[in-house]
């Protein structure tokens, strides 16, 4: 089967700060109704390509905020094992951070506070988008090129292609599953890597291992 070639494409996350905050939990809960969806983006999967807190107990900012500012770890560990793939797009996400939330401040008999100084300051992210250059026909080719391709590339084609494709699959399976069965294997492979989890070196790692698996039994 005749198949286009795969475009590799680089990317960078463009924070902008939206002036919007919250000093307190239910602060956060009435902010969280309007912002744009691109805050909700930014707070899930930023911290990948942007990694802006040294805290791997915790995924997502919403957490981190939790945590170290209004002190309340249970709903920090709540909010940090909530995984954005899980829901079918950003709107239900954002229900399921407000519902948490929510629970929360019906059982509280005060609401949560952080010090002034350490409010929660919404980011609105912007993807914008680099053409390397470069594609490639065959899939094999793809086995010297991952190792060393840019953590935007890794971030772009396995992550941010699940905002573009209708199922919510990374660039890599899409591209492959136009070469009909002859891959079927390795798209499965690739389709069980988790890309929330993790840090984007070792999503780069994961990606490598289901290819050499694939063309060369493990090497």
């Amino acid at each position: 089967m005749d198949n286009q070639p795969i475009k590799i494409l680089d990317c960078a996350l463009i924070a902008i700060a939206t002036g919007e905050k919250a000093q307190n939990l239910r602060e956060l809960r009435d902010q969280l109704k309007n912002v744009h969806p691109g805050c909700l983006y930014y707070h899930f999967w930023g911290g990948l390509l942007l990694p802006h807190f040294d805290d791997p107990e915790f995924q997502n900012d919403f957490a981190v905020w939790a945590s170290r500012n209004l002190h309340e770890p249970k709903i920090a560990e709540q909010l940090s094992v909530i995984d954005p793939k899980a829901y079918k797009d950003i709107e239900d996400l954002r229900k399921e951070v407000i519902e948490i939330i929510e629970d929360r401040l019906s059982e509280a008999e005060h609401v949560p506070w952080a010090k002034n100084g350490q409010e929660f300051h919404f980011i609105r992210s912007q993807t914008v988008i680099f053409d390397t250059g470069v594609c490639y026909n065959d899939p094999v080719e793809l086995l010297e090129i991952i190792p060393t391709m840019s953590l935007g590339s890794i971030f772009f084609h396995f992550i941010d292609s699940r905002r573009r494709t209708p199922d919510k699959r990374n660039d890599f399976s899409v591209w492959l599953a136009g070469f009909g069965d002859t891959y079927k294997e390795l798209i499965d492979e690739l389709d069980k890597i988790d890309p929330y989890f993790t840090t984007l070196h070792e999503l780069r790692q994961e990606i490598n291992t289901a290819f050499h698996h694939y063309f060369k039994g493990g090497v």
